[in-house]
């Protein structure tokens, strides 16, 4: 697995990581042994970053990490996880106190005295120039609770906000097939200024796997069910936005194209390049991504998410298609969202 230097952490990552919303149990049920078994497969896999939040399950994501860092003491895993979801979404909330006490409580779920990277968890667009909050994560640094801290953001210009932070060391974003605005100006300015970037959504909520019909359905508790239209949290974060009959048309598309590079890549059917793994390593193989971040459900998930990390260049030609498919069938309705 490739390895990528994480922004101003300096800590070396993998090129793929893990997400672990889904072992929240919010896409849908995970037991803790198979949410283990997909920590320890990742990690198996030359997976070394793992990326959670205090509310992911209420902090059962962090708890199973913790679990899983003790039993695997030796497996090398940068941790990050999120706060300030836990509230309501104010700048009033984003205070050093209550920073505090979400860092406490995320310590005791991952079983660690400093935290190796603590993300602001998508917050109102005025926090990212409040010098306060700013000051404050100076502050868990300068005590030791924390050792870096970066932002999750909605937005591409949250993202350039918080770029020019001195003391910024990443911030994560939607970043897919889907979901090309950031290549514009965010990852260009990341790199100037040695912000890592964190890409999250690289599947777009799966549509990018190309399993999907216009009859599939998802279980209630999962978001793809409950919040195709913003009614819990940014609708972005749900398959990207797109609408999804919209979505299933162009991960047609998108699936075409691989079996093009496929082809052109000369990929055996032993190692093949399903349509999953050639949407994360082309988020991968973008200047300026520091690591990508798909979630995984089982150990065949997860072993598949990581050996995209291996995935040879996928070339001009299939850009120039991803970038022919977002013109087509998603420009239009997300492009000035985000």
């Amino acid at each position: 697995m490739q390895q990528r230097i994480l922004g101003r952490t300096g800590r070396s990552v993998s090129v793929v990581g893990l997400g672990t919303w889904q072992l929240g149990a919010d896409w849908g049920n995970v037991s803790e042994s198979d949410a283990l078994a997909v920590l320890e497969a990742s990690a198996d896999a030359g997976v070394t970053f793992f990326d959670t939040a205090d509310v992911y399950g209420d902090g059962r994501s962090e708890t199973i990490i913790g679990r899983f860092r003790a039993l695997r003491p030796d497996a090398g895993i940068t941790v990050a996880t999120k706060m300030g979801r836990r509230v309501d979404q104010v700048p009033e909330n984003y205070t050093l106190d209550n920073f505090r006490g979400w860092v406490d409580r995320s310590r005791a779920n991952l079983r660690m005295d400093t935290l190796d990277l603590v993300q602001l968890h998508c917050p109102p667009t005025p926090v990212y120039s409040s010098d306060a909050v700013f000051d404050a994560l100076d502050t868990l640094v300068e005590e030791g609770a924390i050792a870096n801290y970066g932002v999750s953001v909605e937005t591409v210009e949250e993202a350039l906000t918080a770029i020019a932070r001195p003391q910024m060391a990443s911030v994560q974003l939607i970043l897919n097939a889907f979901r090309l605005k950031p290549l514009e100006r965010v990852l260009p300015a990341a790199q100037d200024a040695g912000v890592g970037i964190i890409a999250r959504v690289p599947l777009a909520s799966g549509l990018l796997s190309g399993r999907y019909t216009q009859e599939t359905t998802f279980a209630p508790q999962d978001h793809r069910t409950f919040n195709r239209h913003g009614e819990a949290f940014d609708v972005g974060e749900t398959f990207s936005g797109v609408d999804f009959a919209t979505g299933v048309e162009a991960a047609r598309r998108f699936a075409d194209a691989v079996a093009s590079a496929r082809d052109s890549l000369g990929i055996e059917c032993a190692d093949r390049l399903t349509p999953a793994k050639a949407a994360i390593a082309w988020v991968s193989q973008q200047p300026g991504v520091s690591t990508v971040i798909p979630g995984a459900r089982n150990v065949d998930q997860a072993r598949s998410n990581a050996a995209a990390g291996s995935v040879p260049p996928l070339g001009e030609d299939f850009d120039s298609a991803v970038r022919d498919i977002y013109d087509e069938y998603i420009r239009g309705s997300v492009h000035d969202r985000w």
